[in-house]
């Protein structure tokens, strides 16, 4: 028996796309406890320009129709096992309807892994068209799948309002560890407060953001934030930016990628995601296991665990007041290094405990693919 990821794109690690990142560690994981994992990715380009992994690739071309599925992937379903698993990535995707169809009518086993696209906000946005869409497409990839794999509670909830259901399995993703550097505690110079993602204003949070920031940073000048990503909010960005006349203070430093990326969130000394809508950010995980204490909204479900752990502050909405709070509350917190140091080492072991791959896999085998 095999397993087979489903995905948009080529499960790139060094892109900034979460899904791609996930299903890499995932299947790496797989992979390494000598599990038959294979990605197959539906791109526009069948490029190999991606790192080597320990798991087999298979890119197909996209097609112009969004509802029509690759020849060649219509080909590799009917040569593979009857027993193989398909594991679909992402939830509103008109392929993966068509897909869902051709996997039921040729009798094969699938999950899916809406990665947030089921939550409560992501529903709200373009409701009239995403209801009509539900009844005549994505109602039946649910239907169809053995089991829905939530990572967060507002999943759970959002995924009820669509379609009432027994097969919705609530399992975090896992985290490789990463060994922080424990000189970077500091402090000395200005506060560094960092966000890293794709420029989506609304869904990120960035417009309050930038606001939080300015009014916090009125307060306490010795203070910067970056900001690393890029996306179609970039020019929006910018004009909020000069509006909040936060020009001298605030950095837009582009896609970052691997370890350049990761020595900019070395450097920082608060990360930020303070989110509408979201899956489980990869980015939060990957700071707070460089030992950086994190500012977040429920809305990221990794909220609770930021709680749980003491790992920094989640707040109970997207608000700029809170927002501004929680910027001031951590300014204080980075200020006296004991306490400093002790909520770094818990975010660590906030990483470490929750977010442990051995147990994640364990979970999915027994509770997603019943193997």
């Amino acid at each position: 028996m095999g397993i087979v990821h489903l995905i948009l794109g080529k499960a790139n690690p060094e892109k900034m796309n979460g899904v791609n990142k996930v299903v890499y560690n995932i299947a790496s994981k797989q992979a390494a406890k000598a599990l038959k994992t294979e990605v197959w990715g539906i791109s526009e380009s069948t490029e190999i320009n991606y790192p080597d992994r320990i798991f087999t690739t298979k890119i197909f071309k996209k097609r112009k129709n969004p509802f029509s599925i690759p020849e060649g992937l219509k080909k590799e379903i009917h040569q593979s096992d009857q027993d193989t698993i398909f594991h679909l990535h992402g939830g509103w995707i008109p392929v993966f309807s068509s897909l869902s169809r051709f996997l039921k009518k040729h009798k094969r086993r699938y999950v899916i892994t809406p990665h947030g696209a089921y939550n409560a906000v992501a529903m709200n946005k373009s409701r009239l068209l995403k209801k009509m869409y539900f009844k005549w497409f994505e109602k039946k990839v649910i239907i169809n799948a053995e089991k829905i794999h939530c990572i967060g509670e507002s999943e759970v909830e959002g995924l009820q309002t669509l379609q009432r259901t027994d097969k919705a399995v609530l399992i975090n993703y896992g985290f490789e560890k990463i060994k922080p550097d424990p000189n970077k505690i500091s402090t000395e110079g200005p506060a560094v407060f960092g966000f890293v993602g794709r420029l989506d204003i609304y869904t990120k949070g960035l417009d309050l953001l930038i606001e939080s920031f300015a009014a916090f940073s009125g307060q306490y000048p010795e203070s910067v934030l970056w900001i690393i990503g890029d996306g179609a909010g970039r020019n929006q960005l910018h004009h909020q930016v000069r509006k909040y006349l936060v020009e001298h203070k605030v950095e837009l430093m582009g896609s970052k990628f691997g370890e350049e990326k990761n020595d900019l969130i070395r450097k920082m000394d608060v990360f930020l995601h303070p989110s509408r809508n979201e899956g489980l950010p990869v980015s939060v995980i990957e700071a707070a296991a460089f030992g950086k204490p994190c500012i977040v909204t429920r809305n990221t479900n990794v909220g609770h665990l930021i709680e749980k752990y003491n790992a920094g502050i989640s707040i109970a909405f997207p608000d700029s007041e809170l927002l501004t709070q929680a910027f001031i509350r951590m300014y204080n917190i980075f200020r006296n290094r004991e306490d400093y140091k002790l909520m770094s080492s818990y975010a660590v072991k906030m990483v470490d405990e929750a977010f442990d791959w051995d147990n994640i896999i364990y979970e999915m085998n027994k509770n997603l693919y019943g193997i």
